[in-house]
């Protein structure tokens, strides 16, 4: 399972560094994705991430 941040529509809220730090840093004022893929245990939160960004620019798939 994979995870991306649309970098135009992100607004650095960190919600989504909050909710699943395991997948999700900041990097400077946007957030980006760490590694290639979504850990196992992180799944679940990764996609609550995704569900509560509040300018949709988290795709987990």
């Amino acid at each position: 399972m994979k995870a991306k941040v649309d970098k135009d529509a992100c607004i650095g809220c960190s919600l989504c560094v909050s909710t699943c730090p395991e997948v999700f840093k900041m990097d400077a004022d946007k957030a980006v994705v760490i590694g290639n893929s979504v850990p196992g245990g992180a799944v679940d939160s990764a996609k609550r991430a995704a569900e509560e960004c509040p300018t949709t620019a988290i795709a987990v798939e």
